[in-house]
């Protein structure tokens, strides 16, 4: 199937999403902020890249606006829950508006998890 990078501060979350898409067959790399994310993915290319909002060192919005203009076409799913400054809503509009295909608020389920990455993915 695909190889997806999750980008997220949360070992926990990345843990659970790599497990999930596993079983769906797909190879999973981890990332626990941007500057590591756009590392591992210079080093290993990834299908799909599923990125947290909020994050320490290199945040999601910074990510994706650099993920755009290195690799044009990249496919990003954004995820959030928010912080005490910026709602989830306003940080998934701003991916979107940057290019991230589609955006899940956090706690999302793993339904909307598969559903996402196989509409991202064209796996219908």
């Amino acid at each position: 199937m695909a190889k997806i990078l999750i980008i997220d501060d949360e070992k926990q979350i990345r843990t659970v999403m790599r497990k999930l898409l596993e079983k769906e067959g797909h190879s999973v790399i981890e990332a626990e902020n941007g500057a590591e994310g756009i590392d591992a993915y210079c080093r290993q290319p990834a299908d799909l890249v599923i990125t947290d909002i909020i994050m320490p060192e290199k945040e999601g919005i910074e990510t994706i606006k650099e993920f755009m203009n290195e690799f044009p076409g990249i496919k990003i799913i954004a995820t959030s829950g928010g912080s005490q400054l910026l709602t989830p809503e306003l940080g998934l509009d701003v991916a979107k508006c940057l290019g991230a295909v589609r955006t899940l608020k956090k706690p999302f389920s793993s339904n909307e998890l598969i559903e996402a990455v196989n509409d991202v993915l064209g796996n219908k």
